[in-house]
């Protein structure tokens, strides 16, 4: 659709296309130009002080729309002679200048955008390292990864995803270190989405991994530029999308979910024992109340006979089974989590250690539950929370209710059938068609280095073949143990 030949029948087009558009301005400045905006999304100093002032003092002999664009002082301009082209930008905040006789208009990018200044992150935190979090703004995320990675190689490409809500995504990686195949897929995916809107990054991870129906997040959603930079030197692509202050990084392996950039600020020893420490943390908020549920119902001979005495006694008030007592107990512990999270910070915090102290208080004198299970609850719950990424501790927290019910139903042989399933169905996951359990299946024991454990980095030469990244390498290993005094 072309441009009317007046600026009233622009005016006409533009209402009958957009609908009760009561916001949109038409100024009239010199020379029959016009100036055509949304006066909600526009920033109004930049329109009337530079752009206005711009072109009353502009004079062109001979005139074309041209000259005129390339004399207005703002940075992003653009020519169309398309209808279409003028209803997107000018829905985004830009202005359009029009005069009548002329074939094209010039698209000023005018926009105020509703954002917030980078501050500290408050999901991801960390004591060392940097502090800076993502915010809602595409343009200042963009901004942050590139001060951080200052390379040309950094690649970033832009979609527009939705056909009501036109998101813009952007799809950064580095060349000749993210895998060709990879990016290829991330970017099919993405351009043939066929959805009214995407509002949000957790939105759009789910309609782009690989398996929508698993319960395990298989795309890290993070809001720390420091793990956005690791990622992309790794070789991995990294998602960022507007209106969002988490980004997209993949592919990911299920180990990944259990490191944080604080690992690699930390000393190598102090960091192997902390993520040693975090999976320790994943086998003891799954097996050990299941464990205590399958040891009172069908395996007493298993408790040692010193601990038969004061279990019993801690049971003897108790007059529901071990299945349902323990049941009781995790979803009265995953209501008080929900209630925190919803409440405002400060009554959330008090309703967290308030509530948990008097409800577990009043259902030991009730005789609801016993002492060493409120123990055993509460301590499978703090080792969920030691999760580095909020969307896998929530999966594990899941895990853990069918594997107390079978627990409770077949005992020991219970938990290992549920231990097999879900075995079974991680290594039959993929992400961005990589394996999800990589390095251990398929084993590929020089990958472990800085996944199960943490090496030096002077051992960290190489880069994990599981990007499958053509640049192998991140430093040459024999320089890096070359040491030098100043004299030398």
């Amino acid at each position: 659709m072309e441009l009317p030949n007046s600026v009233d029948l622009f005016e006409e087009s533009l209402k009958s296309l957009i609908h009760n558009c009561s916001d949109l301005i038409v100024k009239h400045a010199n020379d029959g130009l016009n100036l055509i905006y949304f006066c909600n999304l526009v920033d109004s100093n930049l329109v009337n002080n530079q752009l206005l002032s711009s072109l009353q003092q502009t004079r062109l002999e001979p005139f074309s729309m041209e000259g005129l664009a390339q004399s207005i002082p703002i940075g992003q301009t653009d020519l169309t002679c398309e209808m279409e082209q003028v209803i997107i930008l000018l829905l985004r905040g830009w202005t359009v200048v029009y005069k009548v006789g002329q074939t094209d208009a010039i698209l000023v990018n005018t926009s105020k955008q509703p954002k917030r200044s980078p501050s500290i992150t408050e999901i991801e935190t960390n004591v060392i390292g940097p502090q800076i979090g993502f915010t809602e703004s595409l343009e200042t995320n963009l901004g942050i990864v590139r001060s951080i990675i200052a390379h040309e190689n950094l690649c970033n490409e832009s979609f527009e995803i939705g056909e009501i809500t036109r998101t813009q995504v952007q799809l950064l990686y580095l060349k000749d270190v993210a895998e060709e195949q990879t990016v290829n897929t991330l970017r099919q995916r993405i351009s043939e989405l066929e959805i009214d809107g995407v509002i949000g990054s957790t939105l759009l991870v789910q309609l782009i991994e690989d398996n929508s129906l698993s319960i395990f997040p298989q795309m890290i959603i993070t809001e720390r530029p420091d793990r956005v930079s690791f990622s992309l030197l790794e070789g991995k692509v990294v998602l960022l999308v507007n209106g969002s202050n988490f980004a997209i990084v993949g592919p990911s392996t299920f180990l990944d979910f259990f490191k944080s950039p604080e690992d690699h600020y930390l000393h190598w020893n102090i960091a192997m024992f902390i993520r040693g420490l975090r999976f320790l943390a994943i086998f003891i908020s799954i097996l050990l109340t299941p464990a205590y549920v399958a040891a009172l119902t069908f395996h007493y001979e298993i408790i040692p006979p010193s601990l038969l005495v004061p279990l019993s006694q801690s049971r003897s008030k108790v007059p529901f089974p071990p299945l349902f007592e323990s049941l009781f107990l995790e979803i009265t512990i995953e209501l008080l989590r929900e209630a925190g999270a919803r409440l405002p910070t400060k009554v959330g915090q008090t309703m967290g250690i308030v509530g948990g102290i008097v409800i577990g208080q009043a259902a030991v004198q009730a005789g609801f539950t016993s002492n060493i299970l409120i123990m055993i609850v509460a301590l499978a719950a703090l080792s969920s929370f030691t999760t580095p990424i909020y969307l896998m501790g929530i999966s594990i927290r899941f895990v853990r209710f069918p594997m107390i019910i079978a627990a409770g139903i077949w005992g020991g042989i219970g938990i290992v059938f549920t231990i097999c399933l879900l075995l079974m169905h991680l290594l039959r996951l993929t992400s961005l068609g990589h394996p999800y359990m990589h390095p251990i299946f398929p084993p590929r024991w020089r990958d472990m280095v800085d996944t199960v454990i943490r090496l030096p980095f002077p051992l960290l030469s190489a880069r994990s073949t599981f990007t499958r990244t053509p640049n192998k390498q991140r430093f040459n290993k024999n320089k890096a143990k070359q040491k030098k005094d100043i004299d030398e």
